[in-house]
């Protein structure tokens, strides 16, 4: 990794920015908590999911956005104005991301980026002494998310995914009643997304726009020529870049399901499930006839070897159908618990638990924008305390689920995962998929 930090830096501070209309979050500097009770906060990405945490921690009162980053400067100067609209203050904006982790004032930083910029700049916060909140899944891949999570212990970091679930009352709700132990003996778990998405088409390779640094933009992934569909938005359905809509919605669901799945174990008196055993996938780009890489049907099987003889194994399952125009179980993406005496359903928004004659017998709901979850991370800067999508041993954990599943699929194989070594037994093929075949250089991952 020294030489990407011996790189130069690839931009500079963008001054002149026009304001933008009042923020919902409008807070200004009057609103701020006194300076020496403020923590400084870095964003990296200010497009898509970017943007909204970016404004999300603008908005927090203990917080001072210094500076935010994006490889497309074009997306800057809407960016500063945005945060200046919320607080009051215009933030520094850059495109180089080094420029953000190695702020000697900063003491947290924010990371929004594509998948495979996920892992090297959470290593290099971590080792500059920074507090992270990066988005899901924890890395493009399982050695990437392995070690994000080394450097996160080695450095005592606090990190925190963006499974904000783990944060949203009416979610935790739903696990308070899987704790009562109303669904009985519950032995599966189900997730899916089934909300329909359409075809990216196949359009020509063309040069990259203005303003953008696509070398840096591709950064550790394979060299290839620019094209729309590889750029903002559409990046995830491609190999080297994201991890399908596996990575994507399904590790909200999946994270879902495995908690309460677990949940329901521990409240039989056993111990957390950790990582499945075996892994199995089927499926494949069946509908969409476009550029897309990553399937658009998927079945993935997580099967939970039992802990001693006698106890029963657990099974979770993932089924992808984005081709879909109707919901499953009244819910267009969600998990599902089942037990011998009921079942409950969890979706964004709701949560519905049945009795065995299927009958509602409890219930709730609320909001799912994240800003709790801000929140709860940044409690636990101030706290040292383990946040609640702790990356350890929750982020990561999930996000094995995402990763495994894909290299189920691509290997079409059995897979057999070890849960120390988070490797595949006696499978080379599958374990090749652990990590990049390269690290296009200087984008090397760094050693922790």
């Amino acid at each position: 990794m020294t030489d990407l930090r011996r790189r130069g830096f690839l931009g500079q501070s963008v001054a002149g920015m026009s304001a933008l209309a009042a923020s919902p979050w409008l807070l200004g500097q009057e609103g701020k908590a006194p300076a020496s009770e403020r923590l400084k906060v870095g964003c990296i990405g200010v497009g898509g999911r970017a943007s909204f945490l970016m404004k999300a921690f603008a908005a927090q009162k203990d917080v001072d956005l210094l500076m935010i980053c994006d490889v497309d400067t074009n997306k800057l100067p809407a960016a500063v104005a945005s945060v200046a609209a919320i607080n009051g203050k215009k933030p520094e904006a850059v495109a180089d991301f080094r420029r953000v982790v190695d702020h000697k004032d900063l003491d947290v930083v924010v990371i929004g980026t594509p998948d495979h910029w996920h892992a090297i700049p959470t290593i290099l916060a971590c080792q500059a002494g920074k507090d992270v909140y990066v988005e899901k899944p924890d890395g493009h891949n399982i050695v990437e998310g392995q070690r994000m999570v080394a450097a996160q212990r080695k450095h005592k970091r606090i990190v925190q995914m963006g499974t904000q679930s783990r944060t949203t009352p009416h979610f935790r709700e739903a696990m308070d009643y899987i704790k009562s132990g109303k669904l009985g003996r519950c032995l599966v778990a189900k997730a899916w997304e089934s909300s329909k998405q359409g075809s990216i088409g196949r359009p020509a390779d063309s040069t990259p726009p203005a303003g953008v640094d696509y070398d840096v933009w591709i950064g550790p992934a394979q060299k290839k020529p620019f094209n729309i569909r590889r750029f903002h938005g559409n990046w995830r359905w491609f190999f080297d870049l994201g991890t399908g809509d596996l990575g994507n919605d399904g590790v909200h669901r999946l994270d879902i399901a495995r908690w309460a799945l677990s949940t329901a174990v521990e409240a039989e008196g056993g111990q957390p499930l950790g990582l499945p055993q075996v892994i199995t996938a089927t499926g494949g780009k069946w509908y969409f006839d476009d550029m897309q890489e990553w399937p658009d049907t998927l079945q993935v099987n997580y099967e939970f070897s039992p802990p001693a003889a006698g106890k029963p194994g657990r099974l979770l399952t993932y089924e992808m159908r984005v081709w879909a125009p109707y919901d499953y179980l009244e819910e267009s993406e969600g998990a599902a618990l089942f037990g011998d005496q009921g079942y409950i359903v969890i979706g964004n928004g709701k949560w519905r638990a049945f009795d065995n004659k299927k009958k509602v017998v409890a219930q709730g709901g609320g909001d799912y924008d994240g800003a709790g979850h801000i929140r709860n991370f940044l409690d636990c800067v101030k706290s040292r305390q383990k946040p609640n999508a702790d990356l350890e041993t929750i982020g990561h954990p999930s996000s094995i689920l995402c990763h495994a599943g894909n290299v189920a699929w691509r290997t079409g194989h059995r897979l057999s995962l070890d849960p120390v070594t988070e490797m595949f037994a006696d499978d080379p093929e599958a374990n090749a998929l652990r990590t990049r075949k390269e690290y296009r250089a200087p984008y090397l991952l760094p050693e922790v």
